[in-house]
């Protein structure tokens, strides 16, 4: 079978399957939404009875990083990127997206740390 780049192109077109666009940005949007009000629900549920107190001085900083996603954001650089090699790759762009966050989510704890500890928390 030889086409023509134009030939090729319609050929493609014909053959996908149209996006369910509507459905797919429902499923999304519920999805997201299930998972925030179950975190939510979470959190109200440990702090009604002071668990998450608890929990935020036993654990310390680690109660106040927002962990979801950030595994991924890590990953799929380093994953785009390792034919570039070991290190010029994959370290260098797991680092690209993961620096920011480990250096903010830090200075982040820092300075709630100092807040707490002025106010006597």
């Amino acid at each position: 079978m030889d086409l023509s780049p134009r030939e090729y192109q319609a050929y493609i077109k014909r053959k996908q399957e149209p996006s369910p666009l509507l459905k797919n940005m429902a499923l999304a949007f519920v999805t997201g939404e299930t998972i925030c009000v179950l975190g939510q629900l979470l959190i109200n549920g440990y702090q009604a009875p002071g668990l998450y107190h608890r929990l935020a001085r036993f654990a310390g900083a680690g109660t106040l990083v927002p962990i979801t996603g950030f595994a991924n954001a890590v990953v799929s650089p380093a994953v785009d990127f390792r034919a570039e090699g070991l290190v010029t790759g994959t370290a260098v762009r797991m680092f690209t997206i993961a620096g920011p966050v480990i250096v903010f989510g830090t200075a982040a704890s820092a300075v709630y740390g100092v807040f707490l500890l002025l106010l006597g928390g």
